[in-house]
């Protein structure tokens, strides 16, 4: 990627994958990438949600006699190693997913945008104090930040909303910073400031309608990149634990019994990931070429 941005979440790759996606983006062109994101994140959605009122198994009935049941019309996905639904785990497995996720990367969307803010516009001394902080924060490694408390906690689902969103956001604060440090001394916030406009006016006024496809941009990704930080969670054992379903743990599930190769518990919810992160992606490089486009 480009100096635009900044990654939310550095350990799991996002530079790499950013760059093949505008790749993508290149190809598909401005709005061939836009619709691609939309469409696919709808279906995505479209599935965690709506599937239930089309799959009507529970994805925790347990049917000892059906365990490793191939696809059939009976099991449209198979069963897993208990006999339980394959694709009632994965709806169940998606909504839990995007249940956390989420909320997770709105958690860190607002965390960071404020402090962004804060340091951007604030007295020099509290910028620097807040840069310190954040420098402290980007030398640590966010998996290992996240394992490690994962590991402690056993978190549940508001827990991990907490542990991701508070683990992803510096990133995207130092952009906002950087952001608004760049536009405070435009005339239009001179002008603010003279008529007795306060940080927050300015801020929430004139500077966040100015940088607001940059944030969209960084906000969509920042979804993908807790996707796929949950999904890495779940896979160790340490996101969302069972009987409840998540995609990175019917993956696990899958690779662990991969001797007796049951590929209907590791591609479906592969796929789902990769879907969802591709959605977020093309969406976001979507929205990034059409703000460069009216500039």
């Amino acid at each position: 990627m480009s100096g635009t941005t900044t990654p939310s979440f550095r350990p799991i790759g996002g530079r790499v994958r950013r760059a093949i996606f505008s790749g993508v983006a290149e190809s598909l062109g401005e709005r061939g990438t836009l619709t691609a994101g939309t469409v696919l994140a709808t279906l995505v959605v479209s599935f965690c949600l709506l599937g239930p009122i089309f799959c009507r198994a529970s994805p925790y009935a347990i049917h000892v006699g059906d365990a490793y049941y191939p696809p059939s019309s009976q099991f449209f996905l198979g069963t897993d190693q208990i006999g339980r639904d394959e694709l009632a785990r994965l709806i169940a497995g998606g909504y839990t997913t995007l249940a956390v996720s989420i909320p997770a990367a709105i958690l860190a969307f607002i965390v960071g945008t404020v402090f962004g803010f804060s340091a951007g516009l604030g007295p020099i001394w509290l910028d620097k104090v807040l840069m310190r902080v954040l420098d402290a924060v980007l030398a640590l490694p966010a998996l290992i930040l996240l394992i490690f408390f994962a590991s402690l906690l056993t978190p549940s689902s508001f827990q991990l909303i907490l542990l991701l969103g508070l683990t992803s956001w510096p990133g995207l604060a130092r952009l906002v910073r950087n952001e608004a440090i760049a536009q405070r001394g435009r005339d239009f916030v001179h002008a603010s400031r003279q008529c007795g406009g306060g940080t927050f006016h300015i801020a929430w006024t004139h500077l966040l309608p100015v940088i607001a496809p940059v944030l969209v941009f960084n906000g969509t990704f920042l979804v993908g990149d807790q996707i796929l930080a949950l999904s890495a969670l779940s896979f160790l054992g340490l996101g969302i634990q069972p009987p409840e379903a998540s995609w990175g743990g019917l993956l696990q599930a899958g690779l662990n019994l991969v001797v007796v190769d049951p590929w209907w518990m590791i591609v479906p919810a592969g796929v789902m990931i990769f879907l969802s992160i591709a959605a977020t992606n093309l969406i976001g490089q979507g929205i990034l070429t059409r703000s460069e486009e009216a500039v």
